[in-house]
């Protein structure tokens, strides 16, 4: 299989100024997605898409390709990442004149996916026969105890849910999961078809990776506590040094 890695990676960030370029036990975040890939067993090529001259100089110091700078309108707070992904693949099949089985999404901002995380993802992806696997965390919060508050602040649909569920046992829940931000692999196809990772509800996998390597960076706060992380040692950072 082919395989593409693509770093998305834009120069604005209103939550954390520079967040990208940020670096945590020495390895900044764009650093952190170009190792993995660079260390996984699978993949032919290493891209980034980024507007900004200082991601892509960081990009190439880990090895990173810089095809292309990508466009200001495809790099503001509300574009959506399928846009950048369409432009990256258009310029690969228009430009270069070339195409790829599959494409495996990396974004900086959830930055501890492991070259082992990467890796199952393919296996996945090949022995499922899967269209999609992105990477996923177990919740610490089940659906029951999560709703909106009404225009008065009462929690009636959190009542109603507690009083549904009060008929089943709390052993017998089956856990839930939400996206970690930390991969998304697609085929190059499907994608080229739907524009859509989630376009397929039969042929989309998740890969549960640990909380710890889930960690999703978009405040000060959770850039904080990655730091409190690395710094104790929760994070293993042998899996992006070099040995």
């Amino acid at each position: 299989m082919q395989l593409l890695h693509l770093i998305l990676a834009r120069g604005g960030s209103k939550g954390i100024p520079g967040k990208n370029l940020k670096r945590l036990g020495g390895i900044s975040l764009v650093g952190f997605k170009a190792l993995a890939a660079r260390r996984s067993r699978y993949g032919d090529r290493l891209v980034i898409s980024t507007d900004s001259p200082e991601i892509q100089d960081e990009a190439r110091r880990y090895g990173v390709e810089v095809p292309f700078t990508r466009p200001a309108e495809l790099a503001t707070d509300t574009s959506p990442s399928a846009d950048a992904i369409w432009h990256c693949m258009k310029y690969i099949e228009e430009v270069e004149g070339r195409r790829y089985d599959a494409l495996m999404l990396l974004e900086p901002s959830s930055p501890f996916a492991r070259p082992c995380d990467l890796d199952r993802a393919v296996e996945m992806m090949r022995e499922r026969d899967a269209a999609a696997v992105v990477g996923m965390r177990q919740m610490d919060v089940h659906s029951i105890y999560v709703g909106p508050l009404d225009e008065q602040g009462r929690i009636s649909a959190i009542i109603d849910k507690l009083g549904a569920a009060a008929k089943s046992r709390r052993q017998d829940r089956q856990p839930e999961y939400t996206m970690n931000g930390a991969l998304y692999l697609f085929r190059w196809d499907y994608f080229s078809r739907y524009r859509n990772i989630y376009a397929d509800r039969e042929r989309t996998f998740g890969l549960v990776m640990p909380d710890e390597y889930s960690i999703e960076i978009d405040s000060p706060i959770q850039l904080a506590f990655a730091q409190f992380l690395v710094e104790r040692g929760y994070i293993d950072l042998s899996h992006w040094q070099v040995s």
